[in-house]
């Protein structure tokens, strides 16, 4: 089970592309890149998204990139760093880096809008 988290387009509600693909991982992720502002976040790490509020990671979703980043910052800089090889762990740092990735989305795509599940 995980959240399937993108940046969508306000209208057409698809998910927006970047200029150049991404490596970002997640549960999930593309051989060699995605132009797509989307990522997969495993339900493991919800313990730790509770700071965003009571939705969790759902807090984001149907805010704009540009709304969401203070939100994601505030909960990235109150985890923990210990970042497991493990991808499925669900340590602070693991839920951290899953943050940071949304941060760096968010920052390229601003305009788009958070949907997900």
């Amino acid at each position: 089970m995980s959240y399937d988290i993108s940046l969508n387009d306000p209208v057409t509600k698809k998910p927006l592309e970047l200029v150049t693909a991404h490596l970002m991982r997640g549960g999930i992720y593309a051989i060699g890149g995605t132009n797509l502002a989307e990522l997969n976040i495993t339900y493991n790490y919800w313990p730790h998204f509770t700071s965003l509020g009571p939705k969790g990671i759902r807090e984001i979703y149907d805010k704009t990139g540009a709304e969401s980043i203070p939100l994601l910052k505030a909960a990235a800089a109150f985890l923990a760093d210990n970042v497991d090889d493990d991808y499925w762990k669900p340590t602070e740092g693991n839920a951290k880096r899953a943050l940071l990735q949304l941060i760096a989305l968010a920052e390229l795509r601003p305009d788009g809008v958070w949907g997900g599940d």
